[in-house]
């Protein structure tokens, strides 16, 4: 089972990209739950979603406390918030960051990735929304999920236009970040 955390605010779609990347995963061929976990519900406060992706069955209904990855989309929240609480040593921790993961100096053995999602959300959506790409930079680094899947899930949640502006923010994040998932 892999199991993920996603820290982010309130307003910067983590639980939408939670489920999002269930239905990828589902669309995989996988089994998979995606679930948030509210303190303050209001815009810009922290937020927290899980997303569980397996071949088998998925009995277990808890928070995600030792996941196999993290994904921050706002790295602010690492002066506030413990993001790396539970991550496993050979975990992955992904970083909405356009510094170099050496930049940082975070205190784990996990590998850690960064890429800038705020960027290219401002680039492809003209906001800085960046949970598609979060999710095409997730396929990259991760293989859990083909980017094939991602496309689909994100053009059937966002039809149109907007929907394409997203596929292509996930695209290039996943494409920025694949050579790290080697």
């Amino acid at each position: 089972m892999i199991e993920i955390r996603i820290h982010g605010r309130g307003g910067q779609g983590s639980v939408t990209a939670a489920e999002l990347l269930a239905v990828a995963a589902f669309d995989d061929g996988r089994e998979a739950q995606a679930f948030p976990a509210f303190g303050v519900e209001r815009r810009g406060a922290p937020v927290l979603a899980f997303c569980r992706i397996d071949s088998e069955p998925i009995r277990i209904r808890s928070q995600i406390y030792e996941p196999d990855y993290v994904i921050v989309q706002d790295p602010t929240l690492m002066d506030t918030v413990d993001v790396l609480a539970g991550l496993k040593p050979d975990g992955t921790v992904l970083i909405n960051s356009e510094h170099a993961a050496s930049e940082l100096k975070l205190d784990t053995t996990a590998r850690v990735v960064t890429f800038p999602a705020t960027q290219i959300a401002l680039e492809t959506l003209g906001r800085p929304i960046m949970n598609t790409a979060i999710m095409g930079a997730f396929s990259g680094i991760s293989g859990a999920i083909s980017f094939e899947a991602i496309e689909r899930s994100i053009r059937h949640r966002f039809p149109g236009e907007l929907g394409e502006k997203n596929v292509e923010a996930a695209r290039k994040a996943y494409e920025l970040t694949k050579e790290q998932g080697q």
